[in-house]
C-alpha cells in the first residue's frame, strides 16, 4: 500500500509547491497581499517594474544567456561525440563527467573569474613578455555589461550535464550500427553520426536542453560572480528588491519573479522555434548527401572545444588551490613569492558552521530523494506497470525558474508560521534533488534484470526480503552514485537557502557568493575550494565503497 502512494507523494511534494509558489507570486505581482495591507488588485507594480532604470537591458541579457549558453553547450557535446565516438579522449572525457558535474557553479564560476580577470592567471602567464604589461590592464572582463563572462562561466558547467544526460540516451539508439551503416555508403564517421545519430538523438535529450535554457536565463549564484551589475540581469535585480528594507517592494519583486517567469517561458519558445527550423535545415543537409565534406572541421572543432572547456575548468579550480595558500603576489609575477596556511588558519574556525549545515541539509534532502525513488521505481517492478506519465512532473522544478515559485513559497512558509527552519531549507532542496536522483537511478534500476528477483522467490524469500536482500545490495553502486549525484545538486544550491532561509541559515555555498563582492581573492579561494571539494568526497565514496565491500565480486562492483 505504502509502495502504492510513493509516485503520488512525488508528484504532489513537487507540483503542490510550485503550483502554490506561483499563485503567491502572481497574487501580489497585481497588487494583493493582506498581510501587506494590499486587498485590492491593480497594475501599480508592473508600473513601478516597467520605469526601473536599465530593465530593458536586464531581460535582453537574461534571455541571451538562455539561448546561447544552451547553443554552444548543445553544439560542443554533439560535435564532441560525432567526432571523437570510441577515441582514447572520448574515454578520457567518460571519466570526467562525474567530477566535472560535480564541481558547483559557483565554485566554478570563481574558478573562471580568477583565470580570466584583468590580474588573473592568464594575464600574468603572459605578461610582460607577450603583452608588455606592468600592472593589470583597464579592461571590464569579469561582470562585463552584455554578460559574455557569465555564459562563458554557465557553457563550463552545463557542457558536462548534457554530455551526461547524452551519454545516458544513446545506448537507446545504438549508434554504432546507425553509423556503420553510413560508413557502408561512403560517408565519413563525424559526418555520419551528425546524419544518423544527432537527429534520433535530440528529442531524447530534449527536456534537459529545456532545463538547462530555464536555469541559465534565470541564475542567480553565478550572475553575483560573473554577471553584469549596472544593471544585473533580472533574477539579480530581483532578489535585490525581494531584500529590500523596504516591504512595499514586495509587490516590485513579484512582479520581476512573473516577469523572469515570461523571460524564461519567451527563450523556451524561441528555441522550440529554433528546433523546428534546425530540422528543417538538417533535412536539406541529409538529404543533399554529402559525404566528406566539412569532416576535418568537424572534428577538430569538437576535440578542441571540449578540451578547452575541461582544461578552463580544472585549471580554475586550481587558481583557487593557488590562491588559498599565496603569499604576497604582485602582478604580473606568474606565481607568488611565498606560500602561506595562514588563509586556511584563519577561515577553519568560520568554517565549521557551515560546513555541518551545508552536509545536514545535503545528507537529508539526499536521503528523503532516495527513499521516496526506490519507493516509486520498487512500486512500478511489482506492478509492472510502466513509468506514470504523471512523472514528467518530477521535471517541473528544473524547467519554472527558481526566482518565480520560491518567492511565492516564502510568503506560503511566513503565512503559516514555518519561520526560517533548517526543515523547511531541506524540503526547499528537496525539489530540486528528487529529480536528479530519479534521472540518475531510474534507468539502472528499470534495467536490473528481474531473474534475480524471481530466483530469490524462488527459494521462499519475500518480496521484501529480495529487495533488502538481493536488488539493493546488487545495485549499490548505482544507488551510491545518484546519493553522490544528489549531494552535489543540495550542496550547489543558493537560492532556496538563501529565501527560505532568510540569510540565518548558512551553507558553505551562500557564504562563497557573499564574499564575491568583496576582492580578497584568498579567502575566496579557501571557500570556493572548500565547495567544491565536499561533492567530490561523494562521488569517490560512491566508486570506493563498492570495490571495498564487493572486492571478491568483479561484477558488483559497478553498476549491472
Amino acid at each position: 500500500m505504502m509502495l502504492r502512494l510513493a509516485p503520488v507523494l512525488i508528484v504532489t511534494l513537487l507540483v503542490g509547491p510550485i503550483l502554490a509558489g506561483l499563485v503567491m507570486a502572481v497574487l501580489p505581482a497585481f497588487g494583493y497581499l493582506p498581510v501587506l495591507g494590499g486587498t485590492e488588485f491593480g497594475l501599480a507594480p508592473w508600473r513601478e517594474l516597467f520605469a526601473q532604470p536599465g530593465l530593458a537591458r536586464s531581460v535582453i541579457v537574461s534571455f541571451a544567456t538562455g539561448l546561447v549558453t544552451t547553443g554552444v553547450s548543445l553544439t560542443v557535446v554533439l560535435l564532441f561525440l560525432a567526432g571523437m565516438a570510441g577515441s582514447r579522449l572520448d574515454r578520457w572525457i567518460r571519466r570526467l563527467v562525474s567530477p566535472l558535474l560535480s564541481i558547483p557553479h559557483a565554485a566554478a564560476a570563481f574558478g573562471l573569474a580568477f583565470l580570466i580577470a584583468p590580474s588573473g592567471l592568464l594575464a600574468r602567464l603572459v605578461s610582460p613578455g607577450l603583452t608588455g604589461w606592468e600592472r593589470p590592464p583597464d579592461l571590464l572582463i569579469v561582470q562585463d555589461p552584455w554578460g559574455l563572462s557569465l555564459m562563458a562561466g554557465m557553457v563550463i558547467k552545463e557542457i558536462p550535464f548534457l554530455l551526461l544526460m547524452s551519454l545516458a540516451a544513446l545506448p537507446q539508439l545504438d549508434p554504432q550500427r546507425r553509423v556503420a551503416m553510413a560508413r557502408s555508403l561512403g560517408y565519413r564517421p563525424t559526418i555520419a553520426w551528425m546524419k544518423t545519430v544527432a537527429p534520433a538523438l535530440y528529442p531524447l535529450i530534449r527536456l534537459p536542453v529545456y532545463a538547462v535554457i530555464a536555469y541559465t536565463s534565470s541564475v542567480v549564484d553565478v550572475a553575483l560572480i560573473l554577471g553584469p551589475t549596472l544593471p544585473p540581469v533580472l533574477s539579480i535585480s530581483v532578489i535585490e528588491w525581494f531584500n529590500d528594507p523596504d516591504l512595499e517592494r514586495r509587490y516590485l519583486a513579484s512582479a520581476g519573479a512573473i516577469l523572469q517567469l515570461g523571460v524564461t517561458a519567451g527563450a523556451l519558445l524561441t528555441w522550440w522555434c529554433l528546433e523546428k527550423l534546425t530540422a528543417r535545415l538538417m533535412a536539406c543537409w541529409i538529404e543533399r548527401g554529402g559525404r566528406q565534406r566539412g569532416e576535418r572541421s568537424l572534428r577538430l572543432a569538437g576535440k578542441g572545444l571540449i578540451l578547452a572547456s575541461t582544461l578552463t575548468a580544472f585549471v580554475g579550480l586550481g587558481g583557487l588551490a593557488l590562491n588559498s595558500v599565496s603569499g604576497f603576489w604582485q602582478f604580473p609575477a606568474a606565481l607568488p613569492e611565498g606560500f602561506t596556511s595562514i588563509h586556511w588558519m584563519r577561515a577553519l574556525p568560520a568554517l565549521a558552521g557551515p560546513v555541518t549545515s551545508t552536509l545536514t541539509i545535503a545528507i537529508g534532502a539526499t536521503f528523503i530523494a532516495l527513499v521516496l525513488v526506490l519507493a516509486a521505481l520498487e512500486n512500478e517492478q511489482r506492478t509492472g506497470r510502466q513509468a506514470s506519465k504523471a512523472l514528467w512532473l518530477l521535471y517541473l522544478p528544473l524547467i519554472v525558474p527558481q526566482i518565480a515559485f520560491l518567492f511565492g513559497l516564502v510568503v506560503i512558509m511566513e503565512s503559516l508560521g514555518a519561520g526560517p527552519r533548517q526543515w523547511v531549507v531541506i524540503f526547499g532542496h528537496l525539489l530540486f534533488v528528487l529529480p536528479y536522483v530519479f534521472l540518475s537511478l531510474s534507468e539502472v534500476y528499470r534495467r536490473f534484470d528481474p531473474r534475480w528477483s524471481r530466483l530469490a522467490l524462488s527459494l521462499g524469500a519475500s518480496r521484501n526480503g529480495s529487495f533488502w536482500r538481493v536488488r539493493l545490495p546488487m545495485l549499490l553502486a548505482p544507488i551510491l552514485t545518484a546519493m553522490a549525484v544528489g549531494l552535489a545538486v543540495s550542496i550547489g544550491q543558493y537560492l532556496p537557502t538563501q529565501l527560505l532561509g532568510a540569510g540565518r541559515i548558512t551553507t558553505v555555498t551562500t557564504e562563497a557568493v557573499a564574499l564575491a563582492s568583496g576582492g580578497n581573492r584568498r579567502v575566496i579561494g579557501v571557500w570556493a575550494l572548500v565547495q567544491a571539494t565536499l561533492p567530490l568526497f561523494g562521488f569517490i565514496l560512491a566508486v570506493g565503497l563498492p570495490r571495498l565491500l564487493w572486492s571478491n565480486r568483479r561484477g558488483m562492483r559497478g553498476a549491472p
